[in-house]
């Protein structure tokens, strides 16, 4: 059997199928799992651990045998906290064919083969009776089946099935409740992330507005929740309307609905301002006296001495349909309606309560605009950047003629109007001022010169930026565009930007090592079967690549400086041959290797770069601001990730780095000297 596995084309700028054999899709879930930063969050599994011995105690203290049903058991540890805390019996539920034979091993090498039973099921196809998966149904329900937003891995239906058909009337439960919170905020850095701002543009005839049409001005956007590091979010990009408030909480220990619904709560604002963001996060009990408990409430609503980095479960931030003006002290109401596996919110103003009553809908928000299909929220805040902008237009402006004729190559770009504003006579876009502006379907490679109504550009311009792009060098497509429409090209063409050059720099991370350290022990289980299998799939291929993270989420410090490693000369056409470079990084300041960032720059004209990665190293000790809208290119250094201690500090790192100029992709090695 094969399997098929989409991948962005960096040299077509189109996603395609390739054919994998039938082990690669595993590979790969594995080794982007979460799974090792589970067993990191330490908070997590000792709370789990407590309540799940308190859960068996209170079954044995009713003279009753603890059957434990644990649904979604990944290496099987929260059954082997059961078992070891006096359960009878575990069923342990996993639907993931590699990891239910993971939890099979680690819970045979830690020696409850004969007190827990792996099925490799869906807990909706367990069965239960003398010939069943399960022999009984169990009085002990343990689950982790929670994402960032609660429910979005299907935690209700999941428990609302299992109340019906494998747990007895009044189980224990572990966690016992879950309860979300939300808060009311301003903040134009959120809200840039949702809706086009506009744009101003300075031109010889005076200054230009560019605005985004109504219909996208007043669209709800997606319903998809945006999960970040909210505790990466400093207190000076958002203002606080409301203080925390409960919007609703799911008990577990009696059935679960999960039909869709919505909850209602009345806020006061603390202050008078714009509401345009509903922050949100959870908080789980494990036992029904609330006395063990597990938040993911951000920095300024909790002690920092009680903080625990996860990247599993993080903060929510939802748009509000529309910003509304709230006054302090003047009532508001917030709806939260959700659905089986999302939750969207509206504000009202208070008025009667029937009147309020009767218009909450429950069918969930959609974008009628196309923009938010189109754009993703980091690319919102980007095209809102102004200093970015800036920069586009001081370029343009200095390479704009009367009579430039301009192709534009960039997805969802607002190049083609800024450059109208600044005075090219024609422009033709690549994939609306629509006597002026000419939007050619066509890919680069197909382009005609009937399209461009027989001229030849003079001007072609790109940010660069494609939606298909996962990786920084992958938006170098722009080259290949490029190479692709040269006979249309006059002879003295200017291209913006001129050139790109890959930057990279060796960094220590404060947290995200986390997610590729390997774990050996868990509150006293061993689970190295998982390191070796995560391992394993890292080698299959994920270790030999670098992986896209948004680094603004995730502090680190700087142990070298940057250094250019590769350059891209737009000028001129894609060469046949591969570009390589091999080197050497000195490190500069003590730490852990981590691993290396990289990123791309472009130089837009002589003295003007836009930088996707790394904006400045804002102090002696390292630490780095990076690109907001951009994800960077990380790639760990396995070697010491894995070892704890290691022998003397490495002095530099060696590497060597190579752009295969026929698939569009890069290889690079690592060594630390």
């Amino acid at each position: 059997m094969k399997t098929f596995c989409g991948r962005a084309n960096p040299t077509t700028g189109a996603m395609e199928w390739l054919e994998e054999d039938e082990n690669y899709d595993y590979h790969q879930e594995i080794a982007r799992s979460r799974y090792a930063d589970m067993l990191h969050d330490k908070d997590r599994n000792v709370k789990y651990y407590q309540g799940i011995h308190a859960a068996v105690s209170r079954v044995k203290e009713r003279g009753e045998k603890a059957i434990v049903l644990d649904i979604g058991t990944g290496t099987g540890l929260l059954s082997m906290m059961a078992a070891s805390a006096g359960a009878d019996f575990c069923y342990a539920i996993e639907v993931f064919k590699p990891m239910a034979n993971a939890a099979v091993k680690i819970v045979e090498k830690n020696g409850f083969h004969d007190k827990i039973k792996v099925i490799n099921k869906h807990s909706t196809e367990v069965t239960v009776g003398p010939d069943g998966d399960m022999q009984c149904r169990a009085n002990i329900l343990v689950t982790e089946l929670f994402d960032t937003e609660l429910i979005g891995e299907g935690a209700l239906p999941t428990y609302e099935h299992a109340h019906k058909y494998l747990v007895q009337e009044g189980c224990e439960a572990v966690p016992h409740r879950a309860t979300v919170y939300v808060q009311l905020v301003e903040s134009k850095r959120m809200w840039s992330w949702n809706k086009l701002f506009p744009v101003h543009v300075e031109a010889e005839d005076g200054e230009k507005i560019i605005v985004s049409p109504s219909e996208m001005e007043n669209c709800p956007g997606v319903p998809s929740v945006c999960d970040i590091q909210l505790n990466q979010m400093p207190s000076s990009d958002f203002t606080i309307l409301s203080d925390v408030v409960t919007m609703f909480s799911v008990d577990f220990s009696k059935p679960v609905r999960s039909a869709s619904t919505y909850y209602k709560v009345q806020l006061e604002p603390v202050k008078s301002g714009k509401a345009q963001i509903v922050l949100s996060w959870w908080d789980i009990d494990m036992d029904p006296s609330g006395m063990i408990n597990c938040t993911m409430a951000p920095y300024w609503v909790k002690s920092t001495s009680a903080f625990q980095w996860r990247d599993h479960w993080m903060q929510c931030v939802y748009f509000l349909p529309n910003e509304e003006p709230v006054l302090q002290g003047e009532k508001v109401y917030l709806t939260a309606c959700r659905d089986e596996y999302s939750v969207w919110y509206k504000l009202q103003k208070a008025r009667g309560e029937e009147e309020n009553k009767a218009d909450v809908h429950v069918e969930s928000p959609v974008c009628r605009c196309q923009a938010h299909l189109l754009w993703n929220r980091p690319r919102f805040g980007e095209l809102n950047d102004e200093n970015r902008t800036r920069q586009y237009i001081t370029s343009l402006m200095k390479v704009l003629k009367t009579d430039s004729v301009c192709l534009c190559i960039s997805d969802g770009s607002l190049l083609p109007v800024l450059a109208h504003y600044l005075g090219a006579k024609q422009f033709f876009k690549a994939n609306h001022l629509e006597d002026k502006i000419k939007i050619i379907e066509a890919r680069p490679e197909l382009l005609t010169s009937s399209h461009l109504e027989d001229k030849k550009i003079s001007v072609l311009v790109g940010e660069p930026f494609f939606t298909t792009s996962l990786l920084p060098w992958h938006n170098l497509y722009f080259w290949y565009a490029r190479t692709a429409v040269t006979s249309h090209l006059t002879s003295n063409v200017t291209v913006l930007p001129q050139s790109a050059s890959l930057h990279m720099m060796i960094v220590e991370f404060q947290d995200l090592w986390r997610i590729r350290s390997p774990c050996g022990t868990c509150e006293g289980f061993d689970v190295q079967t998982m390191d070796d299998m995560i391992k394993n799939s890292l080698n299959f291929r994920e270790s030999k690549e670098a992986e896209p993270h948004p680094l603004w989420e995730y502090p680190c410090k700087s142990l070298s400086n940057p250094q250019e490693v590769l350059t891209f000369d737009f000028r001129k056409t894609v060469p046949q041959h591969c570009l390589s470079t091999e080197g050497s990084v000195n490190l500069l300041r003590k730490g852990k290797s981590h691993g290396a960032v990289l990123w791309m720059e472009y130089h837009l004209a002589a003295d003007i770069s836009i930088s996707t990665g790394l904006m400045q190293i804002s102090n002696e000790k390292g630490n780095c601001e990076w690109n907001p809208h951009c994800k960077q290119a990380v790639y760990f250094f396995s070697s010491v990730i894995e070892s704890e201690a290691v022998s003397g500090l490495p002095s530099a790192v060696t590497y060597a780095i190579n752009f295969n100029t026929k698939t569009g992709e890069i290889a690079m090695d690592f060594k630390l000297l």
